[in-house]
């Protein structure tokens, strides 16, 4: 590795601390809002949305920063990585306490969540989901294709596209396909992005288990994917999807079966 220029590490540090300081006064505003939470419970949805938003400004310092600190001293940064990823979660988690961490389960389970945040419009809601998927790319981009944490954020991205779901009004969601409907081309970018979400973490799920854990919980996990995506299509009254859907759900059943049987004998000889 070239040495690195005096120069480029002044530069270097005097931007880590304009940046620190920027992360301090955002760790200070959710202190804040938690602290008002703590005090008025009125709009708790609306306000942990704002936390998730106040989170991702967050990650994006920290993104920023292994991003300097490898242009400017040629290193990555893996505690600034890090903390990205935790942020992640954390983004995650915030809005799983708004809509549920529901995966496959009917509109009824998070219809009363969804309907608290009736005034979070479509495009700010788009806006928001937009924010998180390029956030968790970032992040991937940031470790490279050969880290250790490249399965485990096959749960981070299932989260991830389990919010986006459960972002989606599924009562209204047939009608919202009208191209008349206000804001068609925003629910439309929703939905789609929902759908290829929901069939990717199926499969990567299905990969994990194969490729790395031989856990029956990550191909159950697949499953229950393949559910989500089948509750979406018949919401969007596509039968012969669902119903396709369906029969690749039992035929993942039935390997997982197979397996289950396989490993049994296996343990008693």
């Amino acid at each position: 590795m070239s040495k690195v220029s005096e120069d480029a590490r002044k530069k270097y540090l005097e931007k880590i601390q304009d940046y620190k300081k920027t992360i301090e006064d955002i760790e200070n505003r959710e202190k804040l809002i938690l602290q008002v939470m703590e005090r008025d419970t009125t709009g708790a949805e609306y306000k942990k949305i704002r936390l998730a938003e106040e989170n991702l400004n967050l990650l994006s310092y920290y993104v920023l920063m292994n991003n300097l600190s490898m242009s400017l001293l040629g290193v990555k940064n893996e505690g600034y990585l890090n903390e990205a990823r935790k942020l992640c979660y954390k983004v995650i988690i915030y809005m799983e306490q708004v809509v549920t961490g529901v995966i496959d389960g009917p509109w009824s389970d998070y219809e009363d969540k969804v309907v608290l945040i009736s005034s979070f419009d479509h495009q700010d809601r788009w806006k928001l989901i937009s924010k998180m998927g390029l956030a968790i790319q970032l992040v991937l981009s940031g470790y490279g294709d050969n880290t250790k944490w490249k399965w485990a954020f096959v749960e981070l991205e299932g989260r991830y596209a389990t919010v986006v779901k459960n972002l989606l009004n599924l009562k209204t969601l047939f009608q919202d396909m009208d191209p008349n409907a206000d804001g068609y081309d925003i629910k439309m970018a929703h939905l789609t992005l929902t759908r290829k979400l929901l069939d990717q973490t199926a499969n990567r799920y299905r990969e994990k288990y194969e490729l790395s854990t031989l856990r029956f919980d990550d191909f159950r996990l697949a499953i229950k994917y393949l559910g989500a995506l089948r509750y979406l299509s018949m919401a969007i009254n596509r039968a012969q999807e669902a119903e396709n859907i369906k029969k690749k759900m039992e035929i993942w059943q039935q390997k997982l079966e197979n397996d289950l049987k396989r490993k049994d004998i296996a343990d008693k000889q």
